[in-house]
């Protein structure tokens, strides 16, 4: 059976920045009563407490992290890099030991959005991109997907 990483906010799990979740999704709910979610917040895994002061990517997105581009840092310039790269390895590390293929993570976040992120001015405008840890999994070969994309996600799933 094909395991699926999944970020801990979108299983309910209160682990956001604010100390909320943005889920459960039923489509979630029902693979992990099948035993398929390996659940995750990288971000939690770094290190970082919940409630934490929100983070962006000023200049940048996940993969310029990767590459010392870019940092992840605070409005009030706190520097996250470290614990959002610590907290990507650690997701990757559940997708190698559970040869996991696809994973759904918190879209618009500077450690999950696989499509868009915020633009590092806190500001609430979005741009395309990805975050620290969608980027580490897709040059990994994984097929990242956010609760918007749930469809696709199935749909891939069965492709598997």
């Amino acid at each position: 059976m094909e395991k699926i990483l999944v970020s801990r906010c979108l299983l309910g799990h209160k682990v956001r920045y604010d100390g909320g979740a943005s889920g459960p999704f039923d489509p979630l709910a029902a693979w992990q009563a099948e035993g398929r979610v390996v659940a995750i917040c990288p971000e939690v895994a770094g290190g970082l407490p919940t409630p934490r002061p929100p983070a962006e990517i000023p200049g940048g997105q996940g993969i310029d992290v990767w590459e010392g581009r870019a940092q992840v840092l605070t409005a009030e310039g706190e520097d996250f890099t470290s614990a959002f790269l610590d907290g990507a390895r650690q997701a990757l590390a559940l997708v190698q030991r559970h040869h996991i293929r696809i994973a759904i993570l918190k879209a618009n976040s500077p450690s999950c959005g696989n499509l868009l992120t915020h633009d590092g001015t806190f500001s609430g405008v979005k741009v395309s991109g990805e975050g620290v840890t969608a980027a580490l999994l897709k040059r990994h070969g994984v097929q990242v997907f956010s609760e918007l994309e749930l469809p696709q996600a199935a749909i891939a799933l069965t492709q598997l």
